[in-house]
């Protein structure tokens, strides 16, 4: 099946899917361990081997299935879980409106399933590839599938194998999540106004940390960098002058 703009007559869609996979294939070196340890202590909290496969293939989203575990284990009532996960999930809200306008070369379906695969490493390489080119599906999804493979292999190894680790903290496993987000981030660094909208993040998100407390801190503080860039990227009086002489 060709997908919609991409060729195979012109080599261009072995080409978008062979830079896919070179560029994810340093982010497994991170997914791994960090999937893995999820799949360990999703068995440790009790689920199923088919509860925990069925979670990670239809929630997908590793920093609010870890917040929904730690949230089980303190007996939080279900509605506060749910509630929980929708706060931190509502990043990808704007990662969709982000992205959505570099996606042209999708039909209809591809927009759907690049939308579900939408997770932090897959949304930071798509604004990055799309930055310097147009963003093909071949890309997307040859990244997005190795991607999500990986996820998905990773929990069941852990879920399988994780109780050999007895302490993840004793291998620094414990700390994946951080620099997880820091090298995503980082990535970005070149982008215009990084600077400006990543201080008001950050002042917002521990502002919002040690007031109203987690998870609120990871959607207040992305929505406030959201706010922050769209005001940087008004134009100016000159501008506007020129546009409506135009």
């Amino acid at each position: 099946m060709k997908m919609a703009g991409s060729t195979l007559s012109d080599g261009s869609f072995w080409q978008e899917t062979t830079d896919g996979v070179r560029d994810v294939l340093p982010i497994t070196l991170g997914v791994v361990p960090f999937a893995g340890v999820f799949g360990a202590l999703a068995i440790e909290h009790g689920f199923s081997l088919s509860e925990l496969i069925l979670a990670s293939m239809t929630i997908y989203a590793g920093a609010s299935q870890y917040a929904m575990l730690d949230l089980m284990g303190q007996g939080v009532p279900a509605w506060s879980i749910v509630l929980a996960v929708f706060a931190i999930n509502f990043r990808h809200l704007l990662y969709s409106a982000s992205l959505g306008r570099r996606l042209s070369a999708f039909s209809r379906w591809q927009k759907v399933l690049a939308f579900f695969w939408l997770v932090d490493p897959l949304f930071a390489s798509a604004e990055t590839r799309a930055f310097k080119r147009p963003l093909r599906p071949a890309y997307y999804f040859a990244y997005g599938g190795v991607l999500y493979a990986t996820w998905m292999a990773s929990n069941l190894l852990g879920a399988l194998f994780g109780s050999l680790i007895d302490n993840p903290a004793d291998f620094g496993l414990d700390f994946i999540l951080p620099l997880y987000f820091t090298g995503l981030v980082v990535g970005l660094h070149k982008r215009p106004s990084f600077l400006p909208v990543f201080v008001v993040s950050i002042a917002i998100s521990l502002a919002v940390w040690f007031t109203i407390g987690s998870p609120w801190h990871i959607s207040l503080g992305g929505l406030a960098g959201l706010l922050a860039a769209a005001w940087l990227s008004k134009p100016d009086e000159g501008q506007k002058r020129e546009v409506n002489h135009v």
